[in-house]
């Protein structure tokens, strides 16, 4: 027989106050939730239907997550959330932390699975909630079926990771593994998908779902000034993490310090530290991917002469519009600033063959020649079979 909800207190309808208990509860924390944790928890209840939340490595985004997810049940017990992680083990992890809540803290006793609910880390229901196919809370890896599951919350808790965003195939698979979200969410004014996650790389998933929608929220360990975090981040960085005066200081002092972040840069890298800790992949990049569109020079060239010399520069004006960016984020064709000399011939070629593999492999060729130390590709393509 399922529990009664009792009467919700007004001041815990806001998750803000709702976060300040659990923090006080929790005897590993045992404090008040820092201004970057309380603007992190408004954003969850108040943002947007699609949202991704990136912050730092540290910052307490899946503990203020689980947070949530016990508030929503506090307010709605008769909601199913799904939780969703780059690993099974992940979001059991999650799933089971939020479990713990429900069965230590006091304001949260009503809601314990009763003897003929479901009841374990995988998947569970709350005492109120009524009969339903879907559990209330249940925990899933990004491969796994997601097909069949219904929710009225998704939680994307670090689906991107290394291991799945190495190369442009895995994060092709990982999108379209994302786009099932759509067809689980309940068409309801109340439904709501969140991600959260620390960017991998500059082709970011996180950064690709400001494309179908998606609100995108970013919290630096590091203070920027407004024409860094404008640059940088557009307009999607926390106010708490802009200031003129205070660039480079910690955004999470009371928890980092500035001395803090600096072991960390050092033992990280520039880069790692850019992307783990400033959400800012691009330096990672520069790094793994040295070669990018915008070195190349696009233009017709003759298959016996080339011209003495040819000047790059990357300049608005030399783009070339009309050819799609098939490269990293930000990168551009670029046509020749000037072409000077003669025509000469070329003093050297070079054919590469990759042979097909199976299925609908091609056999790829690319044929290369030489001039003034300058290399021409006159010809590249693939041929079936």
């Amino acid at each position: 027989m399922s529990k009664k909800q009792p009467q919700i207190p007004e001041e815990f309808k806001d998750f803000r106050n709702f976060l300040f208990y659990i923090w006080h509860s929790l005897e590993q924390i045992k404090r008040d939730p820092t201004p970057i944790q309380y603007d992190i928890a408004d954003f969850m209840q108040y943002g947007p239907k699609r949202a991704v939340i990136q912050g730092f490595r540290g910052v307490g985004k899946s503990w203020i997550c689980s947070a949530f997810v016990a508030h929503q049940l506090f307010l709605d017990p008769s909601k199913n959330i799904l939780v969703v992680s780059a690993s099974k083990t992940r979001s059991d992890d999650f799933s089971t932390f939020t479990l713990r809540l429900i069965h230590d803290l006091p304001l949260l006793k009503f809601l314990k699975p009763t003897a003929d609910q479901r009841f374990s880390k995988v998947s569970f229901d709350v005492g109120p909630a009524g009969a339903s196919h879907a559990p209330s809370v249940k925990s899933l890896g990004i491969t796994s079926q997601l097909t069949g599951s219904r929710a009225d919350i998704i939680i994307a808790d670090d689906v991107e990771v290394a291991n799945n965003s190495a190369t442009q195939q895995m994060r092709d698979k990982l999108s379209e593994q994302i786009k099932e979200f759509d067809a689980i969410i309940k068409p309801n004014e109340t439904s709501r998908i969140l991600v959260l996650g620390t960017p991998q790389c500059e082709d970011s998933l996180y950064t690709k779902l400001a494309e179908r929608g998606f609100t995108n929220k970013v919290w630096s360990a590091e203070k920027v000034t407004p024409e860094k975090a404008l640059k940088t981040y557009g307009d999607t960085l926390s106010d708490l993490c802009i200031d003129e005066d205070t660039e480079g200081e910690s955004s999470e002092p009371t928890r980092f310090t500035d001395f803090d972040l600096q072991e960390r840069k050092i033992s990280y890298g520039s880069a790692g530290y850019a992307m783990q800790f400033m959400l800012n992949p691009s330096l990672a990049d520069l790094d793994r991917y040295p070669l990018k569109t915008s070195h190349l020079i696009v233009q017709d060239i003759d298959q016996d002469v080339a011209p003495e010399k040819l000047v790059w520069a990357s300049t608005p004006d030399l783009e070339w519009d009309r050819l799609p960016n098939v490269g990293m984020r930000g990168d551009r064709f670029y046509r020749p600033m000037k072409v000077l000399g003669d025509m000469i011939p070329y003093t050297g070629s070079v054919m590469s063959i990759d042979p097909s593999g199976r299925g609908k492999d091609e056999t790829g060729y690319a044929v290369v020649k030489m001039c003034n130390g300058t290399l021409f590709v006159p010809e590249a393509g693939g041929l079936a079979g």
